[in-house]
């Protein structure tokens, strides 16, 4: 019965309760994540974008791969960029919690420009793959091993760049990073952070599973596009975590964080198109992806380019207290959502 077609009434429920189970762990995983940032001196911002980012990604990671093994590439492809439009979203509704400034402003650092660069170069890639020619090596398109490769050069560039010849400038409203008190987590000792870590991402990968069961229910029990149901069921659930943790992290005031586990957590998604194309034994996921898939693709690049002009403009108030970056990705996603209904 797990394994079978759900019926669509389960199907329904499961997404709720999978949704907020993810809910309930990703705030939890904020003060893990903070603290862990300051334990380990990665800092916010690279601790967020890769192992933040990683955790957040892990219920996407198995939509993606159980969609593609299940003979559903459309629906995996759709999960994985669906996810990314949904997710920087998540900046909109961080934005909105922290009132004092735009949230671009406050966390603008050369590394989170950098990870929305590499977010850019990795969807740019996805996209070029899907107009290429259409072969495929032991079953995987090559694209997908430089989607790795991209991925593992960016965060090496960002790593080792200690020099850099850009800096935001400081004003009374940015946000440092700066290690806090551990607060509740103070007593704990940083193997036992780590544990509740690990199992925390372990929920998440099954409720991750939960959903992808789910939505194949109500994608064959309703007349709903796969690219929709990819996009909006599944991309909603699996932007839950960084949106929930994003505003968590906002009121912890690790704003670094918060963002960089949007921006960074983008990044592994598109990643997960590599991983559905190897899951899927039908030949190229990029190729089984139709129109709907690479709107989606399109919108998610535009979407990350608006980021990217907010942490540039760094506007300190804008359109209804949310800047004028905060409002375009409102409209991008409304329109996104609404084109790919109809």
């Amino acid at each position: 019965m797990l394994a079978g077609q759900w019926p669509l009434g389960w199907s329904v429920a499961v997404v709720c309760l999978a949704g907020a189970l993810t809910v309930a762990c990703s705030v939890r995983l904020a003060g893990l994540g903070d603290v862990l940032a300051d334990r380990t001196g990665w800092g916010e911002a690279l601790f967020g974008a890769v192992l933040f980012g990683l955790v957040t990604s892990l219920s996407g990671i198995v939509m993606t791969a159980v969609s593609a093994a299940d003979d559903q590439p459309e629906l995996a492809y759709s999960n994985a960029v669906g996810g990314i439009a949904a997710q920087t979203l998540a900046v909109v509704a961080a934005d909105a919690f922290y009132r004092r400034v735009n949230l671009e402003h406050a966390a603008a650092s050369l590394q989170n420009l950098l990870f929305g660069c590499l977010l850019t170069g990795l969807l740019g890639l996805a996209l070029m793959a899907s107009f290429s020619p259409d072969v495929t090596v032991a079953g995987v398109h090559p694209a997908s091993f430089v989607l790795i490769l991209f991925y593992l050069g960016g965060l090496h560039l960002i790593h080792k760049n200690t020099e850099p010849m850009w800096r935001a400038v400081r004003t009374r409203e940015t946000v440092w990073d700066v290690p806090q008190s551990d607060g509740a987590f103070a007593q704990r000792s940083t193997p036992r952070l780590w544990t509740e870590f690990v199992v925390i991402a372990g929920i998440v990968v099954v409720a991750g599973w939960a959903v992808t069961q789910a939505a194949e229910g109500i994608l064959s029990a309703t007349t709903l596009r796969a690219g929709f149901v990819g996009a909006v069921i599944l991309g909603v659930i699996n932007g839950l975590p960084e949106a929930v943790t994003s505003i968590a992290a906002v009121r912890r005031g690790a704003i670094t964080l918060a963002f960089a586990a949007i921006i960074g957590g983008n990044s592994l998604d598109v990643l997960n198109l590599a991983v559905g194309d190897f899951a899927y034994r039908g030949g190229s996921l990029y190729h089984a992806g139709g129109n709907d898939e690479l709107f989606l693709t399109s919108a998610a690049l535009v979407m990350t380019t608006v980021v990217l002009g907010g942490l540039l403009i760094r506007q300190e108030r804008g359109w209804f207290r949310l800047g004028f970056d905060g409002a375009l990705l409102v409209v991008i996603y409304a329109a996104t959502v609404t084109i790919l209904a109809f």
